[in-house]
């Protein structure tokens, strides 16, 4: 009899003891929850332009082969004054004497390439443009939009999206007569740009002329570009006192 009194004192004991580790107290009884935006617009400061050239019959002077497209294409970039650097090679393609889609030579295939040109605005666009060889440009396409101090914006607006927060926390609180404490957690909602997609014309081209003329009518003075909408959310718990 003893010995199952001492063992039943024994389970208590233990039981006791789990209670009181399993359930802490909670540090925040009262907490409010709020959420904090920041946004901004900002000019894109890079551009990056695919021109996909290719080899052509000139009447009177024969195939122009791609190692003379590639020649004129880079020679038109320098003399607008884009170094080499800027211009790099998006893909290539060409028919060689093993190909199995070699056809007749009366429906000979021609080699092409595509160049990714970077600028830093679109007046330099409409200048490199005005020089591209109609015949051998099949397509000219703004593929993508940039700034070159993205990162820093972004860290700012997340500062500011905190600090939103926080006063709205403030002022919610206020209300009921409380005062925040500390701040219990922190955590992004929403982290990715809104890139615009249509430019001050179309992004894509198919012709030179189709694009010189849109650039035409739109009376592009370099500065037309819309711009990058960066918005940037949070969400945040602080303690109420």
């Amino acid at each position: 009899m003893k010995r199952i009194v001492t063992l039943g004192m024994a389970i208590m004991m233990i039981s006791n003891s789990f209670a009181q580790t399993v359930v802490p107290a909670n540090p925040f009884p009262k907490t409010i929850n709020v959420s904090g935006s920041a946004e901004i617009e900002i000019i894109p400061d890079e551009m990056y332009v695919t021109v996909t050239l290719t080899e052509y019959e000139k009447k009177g002077s024969g195939k122009i082969d791609i190692e003379k497209v590639k020649t004129a294409f880079l020679n038109s970039c320098r003399s607008i004054g884009l170094p080499d650097s800027l211009v790099t090679i998006a893909s290539y393609a060409g028919a060689t004497p093993y190909s199995w889609l070699k056809k007749k030579k009366k429906d000979e295939l021609f080699a092409t390439i595509a160049y990714q040109v970077k600028f830093s605005n679109s007046k330099k666009i409409d200048e490199l443009v005005a020089k591209l060889d109609d015949e051998a440009t099949q397509n000219f396409q703004i593929s993508r939009v940039w700034h070159s101090n993205m990162q820093e914006y972004r860290k700012q607006l997340k500062i500011q999206a905190v600090k939103a927060a926080k006063e709205k926390a403030a002022y919610l609180a206020d209300a009921i007569d409380e005062k925040i404490g500390e701040a219990i957690t922190i955590s992004e909602i929403n982290d990715q740009p809104v890139v615009p997609f249509n430019m001050h014309y179309n992004m894509a081209s198919n012709s030179v002329s189709q694009y010189r003329m849109e650039a035409g009518s739109s009376g592009n003075d370099g500065t037309d570009f819309k711009k990058i909408r960066l918005r940037m959310e949070v969400n945040a718990v602080f303690a109420l006192k």
